[in-house]
């Protein structure tokens, strides 16, 4: 089975306030899929009903070929979720608030004390096993919550806002972290977050969500493609001198889709690299002092802020 998630046509109304409008996805095994969108999106109302806690208004869930409405303990013995805000108890240790988890799952003592030892080094926390948790960071949390939700062996991990109030360092890790496990493991991962460019690092695709519609879906280079014709890239320019006219013979290129002067910088999406060596020409022609110039692949903030803009209306 190819697909470890397949939703289709999921809705999911209160009342009048439709949170969920007919999703379709499929995800695959192994896979990093990140599903992207601002606050009250609906990213957290879908991941209720895939992992069986809310019932859809109508469509379907399947998670490793179970029915996730109508077989939902299956659904929990085949996915381990990560909220934004992980519980445990506060005055047990990290090693015994998972030793207390795998217990819980049927692991025989000895097997269970080994394998949350082995988490624990995995992620990073060896050294604050027996600590209390209510010592811990948010970091160190989000890990303590990772290891949690690896003991039981899931074929499906998903997670909720797993960056949420980590400082950048710690975002970086555990981003890597998650991917790597992934990989080594085979494991699916389902990432909810409204942090884009973090979540660009570490996933295989992307959906883009916005008031419970998924306007597209894809890795960064096809969502780029979509949109800008063919790879897209970004060129910044800082220069004195620049002005409206000559923005407006920029916009005249071929292969400029965008460009927007803001003081003394400009900004060019275009569809082609070799845009830039025209831009170039164009500028130092006009007799205007170039400071700076840089050029990178379209990221996902403006992939994203350009479907966003598109949906509207």
């Amino acid at each position: 089975m190819n697909d470890i998630i397949a939703i289709e046509g999921l809705t999911k109304k209160y009342g009048d306030k439709v949170a969920v409008n007919h999703l379709n996805l499929h995800i695959k095994k192994g896979e990093v899929f990140g599903l992207l969108g601002p606050n009250g999106a609906g990213k957290s109302t879908t991941i209720l009903m895939i992992l069986g806690l809310s019932e859809p208004s109508e469509g379907t869930v399947q998670v490793c070929g179970f029915h996730s409405t109508r077989e939902p303990i299956k659904v929990k013995g085949k996915v381990g979720y990560l909220p934004d805000q992980v519980g445990f108890y506060e005055n047990r240790t990290g090693l015994s608030n998972l030793l207390l988890t795998a217990l819980l799952n049927g692991f025989p003592k000895e097997e269970a004390e080994e394998k949350a030892k082995g988490l624990l080094e995995q992620v990073g926390l060896s050294y604050a096993m027996n600590q209390k948790v209510g010592t811990y960071s948010r970091g160190m949390r989000q890990r303590l919550g990772l290891a949690d939700v690896l003991i039981k062996d899931p074929e499906v991990i998903i997670l909720d806002e797993p960056t949420l109030g980590i400082d950048p360092t710690g975002v970086q890790e555990l981003l890597q972290l998650i991917r790597s496990l992934s990989k080594e493991k085979g494991i699916t991962v389902l990432l909810s977050s409204h942090h884009l460019h973090q979540v660009q690092q570490i996933c295989d695709r992307v959906g883009l969500f916005v008031s419970g519609k998924l306007l597209a879906q894809g890795t960064i280079e096809t969502l780029a493609k979509k949109l800008l014709g063919e790879e897209g890239h970004q060129i910044q320019i800082k220069a004195n001198g620049l002005t409206e006219s000559l923005v407006n013979e920029i916009k005249l290129l071929n292969g400029v889709r965008k460009a927007v002067l803001t003081e003394h910088e400009l900004t060019i999406w275009s569809v082609h690299e070799s845009t830039l060596q025209k831009v170039v020409e164009v500028i130092i022609s006009a007799g205007v002092h170039l400071k700076t110039i840089s050029q990178e692949k379209v990221g996902l903030d403006e992939i994203y802020q350009r479907y966003f803009e598109g949906s509207e209306g």
